[in-house]
């Protein structure tokens, strides 16, 4: 069991609150989620990721170890072999604690505890593929851009080149034209 609290227990005595704690981590690993007090929820939680921790072990003394608190064997037979399997590749964090509202008769503060079944993926691993996926798809988007934005480009600049050369010859007359219209009016 873990540390030892000091100050108030949850039944009367030590051994009252280590029976409450192993009714309780027997009830999660049969049902994979409880409705029990956000203090009860607290101190059973510790207690059932080390029972997991044995379970993934999975040799005999693990399992009777955790025979030891959990006296159900049909409990502890699915927790070796479907919840322990199940968290295999997770290093802690096996249980949740969800907070739900007050009890409506005595107003205690209530919480769900559950198992933790979704599969594991750290921000590091996220991180580390997004990468890899943005690398392989920048160059195939990049080379896909930039062949037509250069093409575009050389067609525009020889479009505007064209269009200076063109601007550029008829520029010349446009002036000499107006300048021999001003004077023309000027002697009329």
């Amino acid at each position: 069991m873990p540390t030892p609290t000091k100050g108030p227990r949850l039944g009367g005595g030590p051994a009252h609150e280590r029976l409450i704690l192993a009714n309780l981590a027997t009830a999660l690993f049969e049902h994979g989620r409880i409705t029990t007090t956000v203090t009860k929820a607290k101190r059973v939680q510790p207690l059932a990721e080390r029972l997991i921790t044995f379970a993934k072990r999975g040799d005999l003394h693990a399992r009777r170890r955790v025979l030891t608190v959990v006296r159900d064997k049909g409990v502890v037979h699915t927790l070796f072999t479907e919840i322990a399997p199940a968290v295999a590749e997770r290093n802690g964090g096996y249980t949740r604690v969800t907070k739900i509202g007050n009890r409506k008769g005595d107003n205690a503060p209530m919480a769900v505890i559950e198992l933790v079944t979704e599969p594991v993926s750290p921000k590091q691993a996220v991180v580390k593929e997004a990468e890899k996926a943005t690398k392989k798809a920048a160059p195939k988007k990049a080379e896909k851009v930039e062949e037509p934005v250069v093409e575009e480009t050389v067609e525009a600049v020889e479009t505007v080149e064209a269009d200076v050369v063109e601007t550029a010859a008829d520029a010349p007359e446009a002036p000499a034209a107006a300048d021999e219209k001003p004077e023309e009016t000027k002697e009329a």
